[in-house]
């Protein structure tokens, strides 16, 4: 079996190729970010190229090994702080990658099984408690909203030309490798020595965090599982909340040492306060989460102190 992943050099891609070459998958990537054909084949793909995804780009993957069984679509924009700065470079990475995508499958592999990574950006501020897969879309950033155009696109190709697409909206992922973020930030300034720490908002702000290394489990599973209906939606979360006061709790604690931590009370305009999946879709398709929050705490600071050296 054939299987493409677009933005397999990225956080998510990088675990996600690991995972589907555990099983003897053939891989073949395409994106952003030079890789030797060492480190290539250290992943598991058997071809990268460092580059858009285009037709050209495609067509020449599709001349070397034929055209693909499955394509997991991550590439795109991956910062809600960057789509704001350059909303134009956003759109292209993201919504204009995906039209490009579709209409090369539309015109050569209709039959391929698309998954595509999206975001709970796109469900916006004004939620609580567990968000539905129907819930309001109100996306407050870019970033929210290019992903929403992306499934739009997704949605009207399967409609249309029988494109079978799953579009996963991913929660709070974080894990080895993660170089971004909040755990990056708390990491990076106990590193300096930083005492106390000020991170902004309350601290009472909920999150549904889920390690990376399941995440990508969740993405194997969803090409893998079959569907009656030729779009659907996944919430890519495991339905737990947790504060982000209590996540720099658990850093320090697995750091060692008890630094204390102030919270500015000032929010970024649009963040929410809370951010849950409701995850019934997920447990009706028997999915389980294997990395409990404190072993995905302790593993990221392990990973963090041997990027260091400490």
């Amino acid at each position: 079996m054939s299987i493409w992943v677009t933005g397999a050099n990225g956080f998510i891609g990088r675990h996600l190729v690991r995972e589907l070459a555990r099983t003897g998958n053939v891989l073949h990537g395409v994106g952003h970010g030079a890789l030797d054909p060492s480190e290539a084949r250290r992943l598991g793909l058997q071809t990268w190229i460092n580059g858009e995804v285009d037709a050209a780009n495609l067509n020449m993957l599709a001349a070397a090994h034929g055209l693909p069984s499955r394509i997991f679509h991550l590439a795109g924009g991956s910062s809600v702080g960057l789509s704001v700065e350059r909303p134009f470079e956003d759109f292209s990475r993201t919504v204009a990658s995906t039209a490009r995508l579709l209409e090369w499958l539309r015109s050569f592999a209709p039959k391929c099984q698309l998954v595509v990574v999206s975001s709970a950006a796109v469900y916006g501020a004004d939620h609580v408690g567990p968000i539905s897969e129907d819930a309001t879309l109100t996306p407050m950033s870019p970033y929210g909203e290019h992903k929403l155009m992306m499934e739009q696109l997704c949605r009207s190709y399967a409609r249309s030309y029988g494109i079978r697409c799953v579009a996963v909206r991913l929660f709070s992922v974080f894990g080895p490798n993660l170089r971004k973020q909040l755990l990056w930030d708390i990491c990076s300034r106990l590193s300096a020595g930083e005492a106390p720490l000020t991170l902004g908002g309350t601290g009472a702000e909920i999150r549904d965090w889920t390690d990376v290394r399941d995440v990508a489990r969740l993405l194997v599973q969803m090409g893998e599982s079959s569907q009656q209906e030729r779009f659907r939606v996944i919430n890519g979360g495991s339905g737990r909340g947790t504060s982000v006061a209590d996540i720099a709790q658990g850093i320090i604690r697995n750091w060692g040492g008890d630094t204390m931590v102030h919270y500015s009370k000032v929010a970024r305009s649009g963040d929410p306060t809370s951010l849950l999946a409701d995850d019934r879709r997920l447990r009706d398709m028997k999915f389980e989460w294997r990395i409990p929050l404190e072993w995905g705490l302790a593993d990221y600071v392990e990973w963090f102190k041997g990027q260091i050296g400490g």
